[in-house]
């Protein structure tokens, strides 16, 4: 175990170089704990003064077994915080605590400096502390098993918020409820004479003004007018729950959204930290003696499992080839329209802009833009990245393709809304009766029965009137329906679809 001033002595001399290659970060604070300590703060998702929820407890079992098997260790955990709060092992050696310091500043720069963390709560750790003493102050008055159902309800659709509507300030979104005005029998027309009618207001544009109309007085009768992403935020306003219940469903909305910009970003955020972590390590703080232990190691986090995507090595090698190519030219029109492979292969232009340009992506892109802007052929085939699919003759896995838009497009459709479906409430007061439609929208992968089941039981619970939701199951329009009692399935036509 290092002791704590050397520790602090190690922490300031990383500080520094993180900051001489111009990262910039919010204060950190680091806490030194044992294999037991920080189980249980990773079980709380980092916040050991969050509320108390049984599946904290489950996570915290796991994590112990897991650890205690061999089978996973936790170096080191950092918070999106001012001042970031990070936490090391105690047992880590040297080297490790190094790379982990090195690791911990990366990370807090990209919190500090990534455009999808700039409305997050900076000031999270006092709000979770916050959201336990009301939810404890709950339990004590309404009983803990009545407050602990209900937050399982809510926690188990967190993930049906709008990751997008972080970029509004405070990213409430409101619902208008005012219904417009609309005449029900006239139908604009152009002054004219008498004699001239039919030709300043032809019979066709009559009928265009009267299906105009027709489809204003259809959106007038619907609630919400428009679609509603942010289904938590819609029972928040809508659903009649008590003061309490609501209360706790905007604390569960909230936590949502602060945790939302690491998924969206996971790949970058990781593959940011694993690049200057190596930097560091191999430029500044690294002792000759410890070259070895930090190359095994820092191998491990880039390690590829089969089967598995590892965000640390896709994130770290994207940004050494953006920085490459942007180092060498080997960027924009000139670049991309030359036909000589081997004038391609000895392109360079003696740019040095990729140190620029990586500081400049970690700023305005998240996960799918990275990837989308990024992914070219040649990284594909450096990297030698392919789709695979299961063969049910041969009963092995197997090349599926190398093409670049097969492989882009798998990525892509696995990150899109953070890997959750899509879905957003359509009509609140469906056929006139207070009954909630949801629609789900189908990009090629169905619901997952159980879990849309499962789905619509609790938000019906939190409704109090029977839900919808339409989707497409084995290439049919169905609507699932929850009433309270059972569960029922229909096919719907084209007219009846939302």
């Amino acid at each position: 175990m290092i002791e704590k001033e050397e520790l602090a002595k190690l922490i300031k001399g990383i500080e520094g170089y993180a900051r001489g290659y111009g990262l910039d970060f919010f204060p950190v604070i680091f806490e030194m704990l044992d294999w037991e300590e920080i189980n249980m703060v990773a079980s709380y998702g980092g916040f050991p003064v969050r509320y108390p929820h049984w599946r904290f407890g489950m996570q915290y079992e796991y994590m112990g077994k897991s650890y205690g098997y061999g089978l996973h260790k936790i170096y080191e955990m950092v918070i999106n915080n001012n001042p970031c709060y990070a936490y090391l092992l105690n047992s880590n050696p040297l080297v490790d605590q190094k790379l982990v310091i090195g690791h911990v500043y990366a990370h807090c720069d990209f919190f500090k400096n990534n455009a999808y963390f700039a409305n997050t709560n900076r000031k999270m750790i006092d709000e979770m502390a916050n959201h336990g003493n009301r939810i404890q102050s709950y339990a004590n008055r309404y009983g803990f098993d009545v407050v602990e159902e209900f937050v399982d309800i809510c926690s188990s659709i967190d993930n049906l918020i709008d990751p997008n509507a972080l970029f509004e300030d405070e990213y409430v979104t409101r619902f208008n409820t005012e219904k417009p005005s609309i005449d029900q029998d006239s139908v604009p027309k152009l002054k004219s004479k008498s004699y001239m009618d039919p030709y300043i207001n032809p019979p066709e544009y009559l009928e265009k003004k009267k299906e105009e109309l027709r489809k204003r007085r259809e959106e007038a009768k619907r609630f919400p007018a428009k679609p509603a992403k942010d289904i938590l935020m819609f029972l928040i306003e809508f659903a009649p729950l008590p003061n309490w219940q609501r209360d706790i469903l905007s604390m569960i909305r909230e936590e949502a959204y602060y945790f939302a910009p690491q998924g969206m970003t996971k790949i970058m955020n990781e593959g940011w930290a694993s690049y200057w972590h190596e930097k560091i390590m191999t430029e500044k703080a690294m002792d000759a003696s410890e070259l070895i232990d930090f190359a095994d190691h820092h191998s491990s986090t880039l390690a590829i499992q089969p089967g598995q995507l590892n965000p640390y090595k896709l994130g770290y090698e994207l940004y050494k080839d953006i920085e490459y190519r942007w180092n060498t030219g080997r960027f924009g029109k000139e670049y991309e329209e030359c036909d000589d492979i081997g004038a391609k292969a000895r392109w360079d232009t003696g740019a040095g802009q990729g140190r620029e340009k990586i500081f400049q992506v970690r700023a305005i892109y998240n996960d799918m833009t990275f990837i989308d802007d990024f992914l070219t052929p040649d990284f594909v085939r450096e990297q030698k990245l392919f789709t695979y699919r299961y063969n049910e003759k041969t009963r092995y896995y197997e090349i599926q393709d190398r093409d670049i838009k097969a492989i882009k497009e798998k990525l892509l459709y696995s990150l899109t809304n953070m890997g959750h479906p899509y879905i957003c409430v359509v009509d609140a007061n469906y056929e006139n009766r207070g009954e909630l439609y949801l629609k789900h929208r189908f990009e090629g992968i169905e619901l997952r029965q159980d879990y849309a089941k499962d789905t619509l039981t609790n938000v019906f619970k939190i409704w109090t009137r029977p839900v919808h939701i339409e989707t497409i199951v084995d290439e049919k329009t169905t609507l699932m329906t929850f009433d309270g009692e059972k569960h029922r399935e229909r096919i719907m036509s084209e007219k009846n679809a939302a």
